[in-house]
């Protein structure tokens, strides 16, 4: 029988649904899958929950991703020839001309809306059972339900609520302006019944009390924005919402949970952190598992989106030449090319180096992709720029190899423009300047990022090994030189940044050298830093609204108004319910 409580919810469902669909009907059974009944096994309301943060909604290029990162100067998707063109909906995200009916928006907004739903038929599936792990159940289950919130208010200035415990309650439309107090308190308020991290068999997939302290971190850092998101400057250090000190103090506190913790330790190897086998990264503190033979899906495309068509891993796979990074943000680097963030070459088991500078003759195949034992050819990490080399597939569908069984390495040529070389520039030079339109002949252009490793094991696109991470302890140092630089306490910032800097090491091509510290800090470095450690991580557009540089102008980007900070309500959820209203400028 179906629960009361699903028919409730279907309302919330169903406004995601009519602005994904644009039509009311809803699949049942489906649904019934997904809210569960009034037997329903609480465990696997709750796995479904956890299940939606990786069912595309910060795994897919397309979702929180395309609004957190393609509106920055970090990553941008233009139309290449003949692909990506779609109608415009991905170069609206950089020319900053969507609207409420933009795909990419609707999208977004129908995975946060149902991974809310979920989260809230977790909880009253939970409050209901009694299971010996109810407290810690439902404490996990509220701290999905005040992330999704989190970031669809952030995203869209307001989410939707129900009380899960009251049938009759009417929907609740939660605004930026006055959640973020209470989602700080309620969080705060799940502490003592969460486990800590690798107790009670969890693991940095699971809620933990300090996926926790790295989420009030981030929440009070943003406080000030999400407070009034449009106005011309923010007041860091307002009183704190619980306790003593300021917004950043907090911060600051909430850092030092984590940074002191001995379960967590920066990786010499930053790309360690986008490995496939990441979940042995001593970095990850709430992350997104992506494995075989789990309840969530997985995806590949924070590899496979920046590769060229012609950049192949296994005989059986390839990239997709779509998105790429700005000049503006490539030559942000300048003077840093040697730091180890930037980039990383892959050395084979038998110590051959993958140089990608036109000195490769052959790489060895004894590297074999899961599953179908076929040669794995392992591209560089981080940003690649100039001319690429790589395997050639030969007509019967295999690798071009030596006569002693290794991959031959060739100069690249794009795949559907064969007689142009696949040099990667950092110059973008649109013929329109407003518009992120390439021709055929001009596919080349853009830096490609490849810090998240290609997994050849699950087809193109598809599905993934590598987890995702949400927060890590990266992304802590980083929080907490911002909150110290904030304060007025520079030396305390400086001092962070350089511990990310010079933990980090470079490969054993350059000797392993570790990076280099820098001798002064001032909030335009602290800003470039924050982009070294986090470019890609669905952290840039906040940092860049916090450090005033969202509304500027750039490469295909004109300057814009502060409305565009928020992004609008779907028309189709305004046309389905008259619960929300639109944000103002659209």
């Amino acid at each position: 029988m179906k629960s009361k409580f699903l028919n409730i919810n279907k309302i919330i469902l169903s406004i995601a649904v009519f602005s994904l669909m644009g039509c009311t009907n809803l699949d049942e059974k489906v649904i019934d899958e997904v809210l569960g009944s009034e037997t329903a096994d609480p465990e696997a309301a709750l796995a479904a929950a956890y299940s939606q943060l990786g069912d595309g909604t910060f795994v897919d290029h397309g979702n929180v991703f395309a609004l957190q990162e393609y509106s920055t100067d970090e990553a941008l998707l233009p139309t290449r020839g003949s692909d990506w063109g779609d109608g415009g909906k991905w170069r609206a995200m950089h020319e900053f001309s969507w609207d409420a009916g933009s795909d990419v928006v609707k999208t977004t907004w129908n995975s946060l809306n149902f991974g809310i739903t979920k989260s809230l038929t977790a909880i009253s599936s939970i409050e209901k059972s009694n299971s010996t792990n109810r407290a810690l159940f439902l404490a996990e289950a509220k701290g999905l339900l005040a992330y999704y919130t989190y970031t669809t208010i952030d995203l869209f200035g307001q989410a939707p609520y129900r009380d899960p415990n009251n049938i009759n309650a009417p929907i609740q439309i939660r605004k930026a302006e006055t959640t973020i107090d209470a989602l700080i308190t309620e969080v705060e308020g799940l502490i003592p019944n969460l486990a800590d991290i690798k107790t009670q068999n969890t693991h940095a997939g699971r809620f933990t009390k300090q996926a926790a302290y790295a989420f009030l971190a981030d929440m009070y850092l943003n406080r000030a924005v999400l407070k009034n998101k449009t106005a011309g400057s923010f007041n860091f250090l307002e009183q704190a919402v619980n306790g003593s000190g300021t917004d950043m103090d907090k911060v600051i506190e909430y850092s030092n949970l984590l940074i002191n913790n001995p379960n967590f330790s920066l990786e010499s190897n930053y790309f360690h952190n986008f490995d496939i086998n990441n979940d042995t990264s001593k970095e990850m503190i709430f992350s997104i598992v992506q494995k075989k033979n789990t309840d969530k899906t997985s995806d590949n495309d924070l590899a496979y989106m920046s590769m060229e068509r012609i950049q192949k891993p296994s005989p059986d796979n390839r990239g997709t030449n779509a998105s790429c990074i700005t000049p503006e943000f490539y030559y942000s680097w300048n003077g840093n090319h040697d730091d180890p963030r930037f980039q990383r070459s892959y050395q084979y088991a038998d110590g051959t180096w993958f140089r990608n500078d036109g000195t490769d003759v052959s790489v060895p195949s004894s590297s074999k992709v899961e599953g179908t034992g076929k040669p794995w050819f392992h591209f560089n990490r981080g940003l690649q720029v100039g001319q690429q080399y790589g395997p050639k597939l030969l007509a019967d569908g295999n690798f071009d190899m030596t006569s002693d069984g290794r991959i031959k390495v060739y100069k690249l040529f794009t795949e559907k423009n064969t007689t142009l070389a696949a040099d990667f520039t950092p110059e973008l030079n649109f013929d329109n300047p407003s518009e992120s339109v390439f021709t055929q002949a001009q596919i080349n252009r853009g830096v490609r990022n490849f810090k998240f490793e290609f997994d050849p094991g699950y087809g193109n696109n598809g599905t993934s090994g590598m987890d995702v991470p949400l927060y890590r302890l990266g992304t802590i140092y980083m929080m907490r030189a911002e909150a110290y630089l904030r304060s007025g306490n520079l030396a305390g910032a400086l001092a962070d940044v350089n511990k990310l800097r010079t933990s980090r090491t470079n490969d054993a091509l350059k000797n392993n050298t570790p990076g280099v510290a820098i001798a002064s800090l001032d909030e335009n470095t602290l800003f470039k830093e924050s982009g070294y450690e986090l470019y890609w991580e669905m952290y840039r557009r906040k940092a860049m609204i916090r450090f005033k540089k969202f509304d500027l102008p750039g490469t295909a980007k004109p300057a814009s108004q502060p409305y565009r900070r928020i992004f609008p309500i779907p028309q189709a959820t305004i046309d389905a319910s008259k619960d929300f209203t639109q944000n103002p400028g659209y």
